[in-house]
């Protein structure tokens, strides 16, 4: 424990699990005693545990144990809400946003506190402000600390009705070019899916063309930085369980036209999925052929399966037909082979070769 409090019901915790239970998990009972513990019920700083806890450390030091620190003061109402004043002020606004945004970081006693001085609706309020002056200063922070909090339903759809431009603004932020503009487009479309989770039919029939456009340019710019950090990943030779997780993502993400076009703009793609087959798990076999299935049904140029030919992903194939594994990947297997067999394999021997003797092709013109 760092900050022991002691709850109504007699129980003490250390103050950060406790408050995270009460308020990040929608619980209302004592972990221990079971008894009804509302959220907005006293926790008393146990000062005596504290010291001993203190007086612990100080005399294990030489064992490498630090202090724990002194808690500081509880955030109180006030204070936030003099830094919701500061920023209607031009020459205060940035200074206030960047305390809030370290306060709203460090504990969950604070997030709930700048719930309850109304900081959401004031953030929301100081994004369209932005968005009518075209100022991009305060942003980043304003929407991080949103990111942080969390806006409560119940104030979001209120908002919705009160002032219909927060999603205009919003969407402005999208394709608006700033510093740590990925960062900011992420924590903006995490506002937007807050904001619109429980919005009404007319709200939602108000969406312009524009949104939709922004909402896929971000969509398409996390799948290029998906694929690429994913392969980049795998060819370090991950552990086994790693691998599995990378080749199910990439699963997912071929499974749209934007995904496959981004794994095969990586050079390595093809040769990391074939060289996992066979070599990892069944797991990873299942995956693997799945990608390569994708691949080779919806993307399969002659380049493409020239590619596959040249990484030796065509005799991984020929091999699995003959490994013991599942009936259905074999199938999977053979629909890949005979789907190029005839137009562009054949003109390859060696894999002509391969493909008699290991395959059982029942091909017809």
């Amino acid at each position: 424990m760092k900050d022991p409090v002691t709850t109504i019901t007699g129980i003490t915790y250390d103050r950060e699990s406790i408050e995270r239970w009460l308020f990040t998990s929608e619980n209302t009972t004592c972990p221990v005693t079971k008894q009804s513990l509302p959220k907005d019920s006293d926790l008393t700083p146990n000062h005596t545990l504290r010291r001993l806890i203190q007086a612990w450390c100080t005399e294990n030091a030489s064992h490498g144990v630090d202090r724990t620190p002194t808690p500081k003061p509880c955030l109180d109402k006030a204070y936030v809400l003099k830094l919701i004043k500061n920023i209607s002020h031009h020459k205060l606004q940035i200074e206030a946003l960047t305390q809030m945004e370290v306060l709203a970081a460090e504990n969950e006693r604070n997030r709930k506190c700048m719930v309850d001085a109304g900081l959401p609706k004031a953030l929301l309020v100081f994004i369209v402000s932005c968005f009518e002056n075209g100022q991009v200063s305060g942003i980043q922070e304003a929407l991080s600390i949103l990111r942080l909090i969390k806006i409560p339903r119940s104030e979001s759809r209120v908002f919705l009705c009160e002032n219909g431009k927060i999603i205009e603004s919003l969407t402005w932020v999208l394709g608006c070019k700033m510093d740590n503009y990925a960062t900011v487009k992420s924590h903006a479309v995490s506002v937007l899916r807050i904001l619109l989770e429980d919005a009404s039919s007319s709200v939602l029939k108000r969406l312009k063309p524009e949104f939709f456009e922004r909402i896929v340019g971000v969509l398409r710019e996390k799948i290029t930085q998906q694929v690429f950090e994913l392969i980049e990943l795998e060819l370090g030779s991950p552990e086994r369980r790693t691998t599995e997780l990378n080749l199910g993502v990439l699963f997912h993400l071929c499974c749209c036209a934007e995904g496959r076009a981004q794994f095969l703009s990586h050079g390595g793609s093809i040769a990391v999925v074939a060289k996992r087959i066979l070599r990892v798990s069944p797991e990873v076999n299942d995956r693997a052929i799945l990608i390569l299935s994708l691949i080779c049904k919806f993307s399969g140029t002659s380049m493409v399966i020239q590619e596959m030919v040249d990484v030796k992903a065509v005799p991984k194939l020929c091999m699995l037909l003959q490994a013991d594994c599942a009936p259905y990947l074999k199938d999977k297997a053979r629909e890949i082979l005979r789907s190029h067999f005839v137009d562009e394999w054949k003109n390859f021997p060696c894999i002509f070769s391969s493909l008699s003797s290991k395959c059982d092709l029942r091909i017809s013109r």
